[in-house]
């Protein structure tokens, strides 16, 4: 792996140097845009919508639609908006991680110390790892400020980007279900399923399988056969009762 960023992790007056290494990869297949006439790649233009020319780069420029215009922005517009550029990640405060809800969590990086740092880093890992507390930060990455939890995972400091609250869409418009009445029956056969289907978590279960099947179906074709591919039937239930759905459900699982 190549690191993306050198800095410091900023504890209390102690800076731990490390370097930031990607920790999520892409798992869909890179499938290109083509003319399906003569397969050659398909390419994009920067096009004026008025005149239909291609608009050489350096002629572009950025603007916010405010009211009935467009106000410009420069490069000094920019300088003037941006986050103080720094190198420290400073740790803000401590919380629970499991305080923070899932929908904020964007990405992850992992960290490495660099020689100089190993002792201070060591010292937040376990820290870390003893208090089951994870710290809350800010860093500049690529000219944009970023807020992140710092957390223990293997004996690696990892640094998960999280989203500013600014970011979250309001739940009003959404047509919620608080007048639904649900009986205690309902409930209890709805608890006993998720109980039945609760198990710990473990990642390396869960596998890609869109993205490995496609990719057969492309092996195949390149030899010219078609592969075959497992079609998955969805359970239906014998009733519309909901209380026998799930009655149903508690029987269907294997190996229940």
């Amino acid at each position: 792996m190549r690191s993306i960023w050198k800095g410091s992790i900023g504890f209390g007056l102690v800076n731990i140097p490390v370097k930031l290494f990607s920790g999520v990869q892409n798992s869909n297949l890179d499938l290109d845009m083509l003319d399906e006439r003569d397969h050659a790649r398909i390419k994009f233009l920067r096009v004026n919508e008025n005149t239909q020319k291609e608009v050489p780069y350096e002629k572009i420029v950025k603007g916010y639609f405010l009211k009935d215009r467009y106000v410009i922005l420069d490069k000094h517009d920019f300088e003037e908006a941006a986050p103080e550029k720094t190198k420290i990640i400073e740790l803000e405060n401590f919380v629970d991680i499991k305080d923070i809800n899932p929908i904020y969590y964007e990405t992850s990086y992992y960290t490495e110390p660099e020689k100089q740092g190993r002792k201070a880093y060591s010292l937040l890992l376990k820290a870390l790892q003893k208090s089951g507390k994870a710290g809350v930060a800010r860093f500049v990455l690529r000219n944009t400020e970023n807020l992140c939890v710092i957390h223990p995972m293997d004996d690696v400091i990892v640094i998960t980007k999280i989203r500013f609250n600014q970011e979250i869409r309001s739940l009003s418009e959404i047509n919620k279900v608080d007048d639904i009445n649900i009986t205690k029956k309902e409930m209890d056969v709805g608890l006993a399923l998720i109980k039945q289907y609760s198990s710990k978590f473990d990642l390396s279960t869960f596998k890609d399988d869109y993205s490995s099947e496609l990719l057969k179906i492309i092996k195949a074709k390149a030899k010219g056969k078609r592969a075959t591919v497992k079609k998955i039937k969805p359970q239906k239930a014998s009733s519309d009762d909901l209380y026998d759905q799930l009655m149903q459900s508690l029987g269907s699982k294997k190996g229940a």
